[in-house]
């Protein structure tokens, strides 16, 4: 009997020494987004200035020079791809004979020995995950735009079986707000690839400029993409003076957008041009006035208030609108493969309509009794016009006002209800609610962040679940992070506000449901931190910083409550106007009462008995904004 337990207990022990191991050498690893299965061995395989690159399908062939590229940056090496049979030593890119129905398109299969590395998929965007993946098995070096010598380049052996939840994976730039140079698109395409993104959503037009070539039309680049330069807060700006000249700006040439969609292309990335009416279309109709009800000259919008006051919406009735457009979508309809053209249909303030006596007509002739109904005759209208062009029509959820075209497929950002309420009507939806997607806003204090409005925090991004309860999930396509740019003006900060949101979100959108862990991606982010540092690719390190609310004690007494979003941190606080450290009070997660005199409250992260964040010197008038409920 003795023999018996202890045989019992030296097997259990084994046990949990043999998932312990595994354990720990699953964290030598950090995939994002994480991948269905992975399965870690022992041993590396080493890239050596003699490996091989090998397709076995000639029409791999571009894609594998497309990866030979990123390898020989960083290593010197002067590695090729060619086409042949499995060897050792050699990375394998193999498109299966016998396609795998549990991989799908963009599933894929990589197996690392300490002989080879072999991809397996079923389709050639397949086998450009896996290379995303394996990508990032490799040193952060990996990511140098020189050569590092003093690397060894080794790769864990490893079995991962991978393919997406979703096949909608979108991130969204908006360059009307601020324009950005062909490079940076092209660079920001280029770190959603890594993250296995395949939409980019160009948002082209907006009151703030007109961003797009278009053949016959000069004045839509020559006036629509200019306007009086201006710097500082968004909104706060003065209009544009007499004589003041439009010299902020620019545009994509027509070679422009060809080339960039050329670029996206060979990463797997279809892009979605937005072309935004019938609102938010003052750069439009600055460069013809004719477009809009007032028919007044306008300017393009630098960034002051105007809502209301200028009329941005193309008048309905105008047959000038429809030879616009037509002309308009005809170009984007040639320039993009994409199956899909956006159509904004968002914030169309209708008071212009309402006072036009040729919109009134059109609302009386075709028995429109209010003016959602007219938006709604619009974007039928519209819908239309795009499918005439041989593309589906995309809006913002407005569209489902007063009745949606037949065919529209929904961008669901007021919420989710829009794109419940579209998804029970048979339509398909994009899920992109701002409250979970929208990465303009703030995503740490806003006493230490650049100005802009709201907070979206990444723990936030990282529970979002695009598939209501309550909906077939075939509706749902996916989702899509939206970058906004009132409050980003240039290359750096677009990427500061876009990592590592962007990487919370892609997992959101590619990895399976059950495979998400708030702790392991923190851990897995810490690592890829270590890649864009090697990028030079700019990101925040907000979710490090404390996080201060206010709460209300049982006699309404203002105290302080302290919080992180990541596990583990210690929290050290003053209110004596003396900078903690980790000498001071440590917090012990009660709300703190206010000492009598006290005017601010000083907080700072520490992480294994070092600063971990920024401090933040927060007044106590703030923190009483900051009570759960609060409207002051």
């Amino acid at each position: 009997m003795k023999k018996t337990i202890l045989l019992l207990l030296t097997v259990l022990c084994i046990s949990i020494f043999g998932f312990a191991q595994d354990n720990h050498q699953q964290t030598q690893l950090h995939i994002i987004p994480e991948p269905v299965s992975i399965n870690l061995q022992k041993g590396n395989f080493s890239l050596k200035p003699n490996t091989s690159v090998i397709v076995e399908d000639s029409k791999t062939l571009e894609l594998a020079t497309l990866f030979t590229k990123l390898l020989n940056t960083p290593t010197g090496y002067h590695l090729s791809a060619k086409k042949g049979k499995e060897v050792s030593d050699a990375i394998v890119l193999k498109i299966n004979k016998t396609p795998d129905s549990e991989l799908g398109d963009e599933g894929y299969t990589l197996r690392v020995t300490s002989k080879n590395v072999i991809i397996t998929a079923n389709q050639p965007n397949g086998l450009f995950y896996g290379i995303q993946t394996l990508m990032q098995l490799l040193p952060p070096d990996v990511e140098s735009q020189t050569a590092i010598h003093s690397v060894t380049w080794e790769i864990p052996c490893v079995n991962i079986m991978d393919y997406p939840r979703f096949g909608w994976r979108g991130l969204m730039l908006d360059v009307s707000r601020h324009f950005f140079s062909k490079q940076f698109v092209e660079e920001y395409i280029d770190e959603m690839a890594k993250y296995k993104y395949n939409i980019f959503h160009w948002h082209l037009t907006d009151d703030q400029g007109w961003r797009i070539e278009i053949k016959g039309l000069p004045k839509l680049t020559e006036i629509g993409a200019w306007r009086v330069p201006r710097e500082g807060k968004w909104w706060s700006f003065l209009p544009p003076q007499p004589g003041e000249k439009a010299t902020q700006g620019g545009y994509y040439t027509q070679q422009d957008i060809r080339d960039v969609v050329a670029y996206a292309q060979k990463r797997f990335i279809t892009i979605l041009p937005e072309i935004d009416v019938p609102a938010h279309s003052l750069s439009l109709i600055a460069a013809y006035p004719n477009l809009s009800c007032t028919q007044q000259p306008y300017s393009v919008n630098p960034g002051s208030q105007f809502y209301k006051i200028e009329d941005n919406v193309l008048c309905v009735a105008n047959d000038s609108t429809w030879l616009m457009l037509d002309k308009i979508f005809t170009e984007v309809a040639e320039l993009f493969p994409c199956n899909y053209i956006h159509v904004g249909g968002d914030e169309a303030y209708k008071g212009f309509w309402e006072k036009d006596p040729k919109d009134q007509a059109l609302m009386k002739r075709e028995n429109i009794t209010d003016l959602e109904g007219l938006q709604s005759y619009f974007e039928k209208k519209l819908e239309t016009l795009i499918t005439s062009k041989g593309k589906k029509m995309i809006g913002w959820d407005e569209i489902l006002e007063g009745g949606i075209a037949p065919e529209a497929t929904v961008m669901s950002w007021r919420g989710m209800s829009g794109g419940t309420q579209a998804a029970r009507m048979g339509h398909q939806v994009i899920m992109t609610p701002s409250n979970y997607t929208y990465l303009d806003l703030y995503q740490g204090d806003p006493l230490i962040e650049p100005s802009t409005y709201s907070v979206l925090r990444l723990n936030t991004c990282y529970q979002f679940e695009p598939v209501p309860d309550s909906v077939d999930p075939k509706y749902i396509l996916g989702g899509q992070g939206n970058l906004w740019t009132e409050s980003v003006p240039n290359d750096r900060h677009a990427e500061y506000m876009t990592w590592p949101r962007g990487l919370a979100l892609s997992e959101v959108f590619w990895s399976p449901k059950d495979k998400r862990n708030w702790p392991d991606f923190i851990r897995r982010m810490q690592n890829r931190f270590k890649y864009m540092d090697a990028a030079q690719v700019n990101y925040a390190l907000s979710a490090n910083d404390p996080i201060i609310t206010g709460v209300r004690d049982a006699n309404d007494s203002l105290q302080v409550k302290l919080a992180t979003e990541i596990p583990g941190l210690d929290i050290y606080y003053t209110f004596d106007g003396t900078n903690p450290d980790n000498f001071y009070p440590k917090y012990d997660g009660k709300p703190l009462d206010i000492p009598k005199g006290a005017s601010a409250i000083r907080v700072i992260t520490y992480l294994d008995g070092k600063p971990f964040g920024h401090q933040i010197n927060c007044p106590l008038s703030d923190v009483a904004k900051r009570v759960p409920g609060n409207k002051k």
